[in-house]
């Protein structure tokens, strides 16, 4: 099972970290071990860290409205989002 890691800023770090969102959208399509990271030089920068059992699932679901709406909800601005795939 790879380990991805996902940074990309947002609109509020506080709210973003309090959001129960990701794990409830997440987890159902088998992700798993989501940690959450923010940068101290950068306060709208955040990050995650998480094992992916299918990673073209994944993706497929980035692509769609729940995912955009989580990601709406959560205050991510997705233009930013960068995925990177542990090698």
């Amino acid at each position: 099972m790879p380990t991805i890691m996902v940074h990309h800023n947002v609109k509020d770090t506080k709210h973003w970290l309090a959001s129960p969102i990701r794990k409830q959208v997440l987890e159902p399509i088998g992700v798993t071990n989501i940690r959450t990271f923010t940068d101290p030089q950068t306060s709208n920068r955040v990050g995650l860290v998480m094992d992916v059992a299918d990673m073209e699932k994944l993706m497929a679901f980035m692509q769609t409205k729940a995912a955009a709406d989580a990601m709406a909800n959560d205050g991510v601005l997705p233009e930013t989002m960068v995925f990177l795939v542990q090698s």
